[in-house]
């Protein structure tokens, strides 16, 4: 009799608990600052390897594949957080982030959409043979070759460090320019153009790649090139710069918000057919009917019972109401587990990346609203109550669409779905308590929704909520116009799709990048050129450098969030040491330095020891 394979341990939960803790916080910071975040799988995976196998010398596949998944849990929790929850903020229903009702939307939620997927795992992810979920068998394939763990961490080693240096050196030490950018007046019309100095966005470009990235920066293109020339002539009293601030801030990031209005539930459009498939396969699944090797029916009723209360304390805290509270908390459950259904299906089609969390969670917000609105609720408690179901929901959505994937990599590698199911409520349930602290610290320090970190998604629902509600008067001509826009890019999109086009013209990233800074989607640009260039010269999936990106990302993000403390306790950093002349030129050097590491690292093939 074969001896069992070491699998749910102390250590890899532990290190699970930890990686989902370090990652959820560095996700936070890096959503409220480019618009996205970036799957943690297959960083989580091989720190993992590395550790496990190269530390203790003793990890298995399955430990590793444990780790992993709950790391991946606080990547995709942070998502579902800061795309709502800072709304409230920044509609002005909360001054800060409070922690019991912050960490009952991630908890509840995030919970939710593991129950909620579990009867769903057998028919979806085994018995689905069109549902490829691309990113569960990528890291699979990262697990399976865990004897290159060592060369693959000192990727990701070297990444966080540089993403460290870059941010000690521009916003501390001051001897890097956090930006490099211009705006000129050509006729009293004013043009913007500019370069952020961050690895992080560099690397979210390689991993997002150049399609993608490409469309962010038309978007910001679109704004900064086209719409800002048009929105008026530069006063004679006013530097061209000032009048770029004041021109995003009134006109130009309503275009963005028009545009991820229509470009969400575009894209719910385009996989309505996925849609339909996935309430077959809800229905299929049924009440409560769950394999033999998922979580026992039993503990998964309790885990409902849990999330069902934890539901209605969480909107008689915000309501005072324990009959909204019930009425509410259905809403959401119903909506819940109609999008954790949709979500699990989505990403089985098109990957993580490709899901469409903001247009299912504007769908849910409009359906909540009429019942709440129709309720007789109205003002803040509307507002609470109408952002409060978006949060829960997004999180079960965020949280569904990452377990689906991991479900998928144990099925390749042979794990026992109970177990990472338990480890994604663990991963869940250890990182739903730190955001309301991030986000507060970050709001402390950055102001969420300002220069630096814009928030869109958050700026998006609490713009929607704003109207709805009657508390906020948005300029309706200006998001018209962006609307008509994405419009305009769904018949081009259509009509792509019709010829055969690898090419297409998805509203969404283009929407996100009008509402973002031009220069920060010129970086991201940057990054998807990197990219484009290792799979050009033949080596796929691009190489080392996602690793190297990864790295990047987290150590920049890191280094943002404990920035902030220092920037709460009333250290600002020093002024800057060199003319602007020499910060611009040194940082386009280094920025220049850090591309041709990626192209480097990105052509590297991975050899074993």
């Amino acid at each position: 009799m074969q001896p069992a394979v070491r699998e749910f341990t102390v250590r890899a939960v532990i290190l699970g608990i930890l990686l989902a803790i370090i990652l959820g916080a560095a996700n936070a910071y890096l959503g409220l600052y480019a618009g996205m975040t970036v799957s943690a799988s297959i960083p989580a995976a091989v720190i993992s390897m590395a550790l496990l196998r190269g530390l203790f010398r003793s990890g298995t596949i399955q430990e590793n594949n444990i780790v992993q998944s709950i790391a991946s849990a606080g990547e995709s929790l942070a998502a579902g957080v800061i795309f709502t929850v800072p709304a409230l903020v920044l509609i002005g229903v909360w001054n800060d982030f409070q922690f019991w009702p912050t960490t009952l939307i991630a908890l509840v939620g995030g919970g939710l959409g593991v129950i909620f997927l579990v009867p769903l795992r057998k028919v979806m992810i085994t018995e689905q043979p069109s549902l490829t979920f691309p990113e569960g068998q990528a890291c699979a394939e990262v697990l399976r070759a865990g004897d290159r763990g060592g060369q693959s961490l000192t990727a990701i080693s070297l990444g966080a460090a540089l993403g460290l240096a870059f941010k000690l050196l521009t916003e501390w030490f001051g001897l890097l320019a956090r930006k490099v950018e211009s705006a000129l007046s050509v006729n009293r019309h004013v043009f913007y153009g500019g370069i952020d100095v961050s690895p992080a966005l560099l690397g979210v470009g390689y991993v997002v790649g150049l399609e993608i990235a490409l469309l962010l920066v038309g978007g910001g293109a679109l704004g900064s090139l086209v719409f800002l020339p048009l929105s008026g002539l530069l006063p004679n009293h006013m530097a061209a710069d000032e009048f770029a601030a004041a021109a995003w801030s009134a006109q130009i990031r309503f275009l963005g918000v028009g545009g991820m209005l229509v470009g969400g539930l575009y894209s719910l459009v385009q996989v309505r057919r996925g849609i339909g498939a996935s309430l077959k396969e809800l229905f299929r699944a049924g009440a409560g009917q769950v394999a033999p090797r998922d979580i026992p029916r039993r503990h998964l009723a309790f885990f409902f019972l849990l999330g069902l209360l934890g539901t209605l304390v969480l909107y008689d805290m915000l309501l005072d109401s324990l009959w909204l509270a019930l009425l509410i908390g259905l809403i959401m459950m119903l909506l819940a587990a109609l999008f954790v259904a949709v979500a699990a299906y989505i990403v089985g089609l098109v990957g993580s990346s490709n899901s469409p969390v903001s247009g299912m969670t504007i769908c849910a917000l409009l359906l909540a609203s009429g019942v709440i609105l129709g309720a007789g609720l109205r003002g803040e408690s509307a507002s609470l109550a109408i952002l409060g179901v978006a949060g829960l929901v997004c999180c079960a959505t965020c949280t569904a669409g990452d377990i689906a994937q991991d479900l998928k990599t144990g099925e390749l590698v042979g794990a026992t779905p109970s177990k990472q199911q338990y480890g994604e409520l663990i991963g869940v349930a250890a990182s739903a308590p730190i955001f309301a602290g991030t986000l507060s610290l970050l709001h402390q320090a950055y102001t969420i929704g300002g220069e630096d970190l814009r928030a869109p998604q958050a700026a998006l629902f609490a713009s929607l909520t704003g109207a709805l509600t009657g508390e906020q008067e948005i300029p309706l001509n200006t998001v018209g116009l962006g609307a008509a826009v994405a419009l305009l890019l769904v018949l081009v999109d259509r009509w792509l799709d019709l010829r055969g086009s690898r090419y297409r013209a998805h509203p969404m990233p283009v929407a996100v990048g009008l509402y973002l800074p031009f220069a920060l989607t010129v970086t991201i640009f940057a990054g998807g050129v990197m990219r484009a260039l290792t799979d050009r010269s033949g080596q796929k999936n691009g190489g080392s450098g996602v690793l190297f990106a990864s790295g990047l990302i987290a150590g920049e993000a890191l280094a943002g969030v404990a920035g902030a403390i220092f920037i709460t306790r009333g250290f600002e950093g020093l002024p800057a040491l060199l003319p602007p002349l020499s910060l611009s030129a040194l940082s386009m050097g280094g920025m220049g330095l850090l591309c041709l590491l990626f192209y480097r690292l990105g052509l590297q093939t991975k050899k074993k020891p």
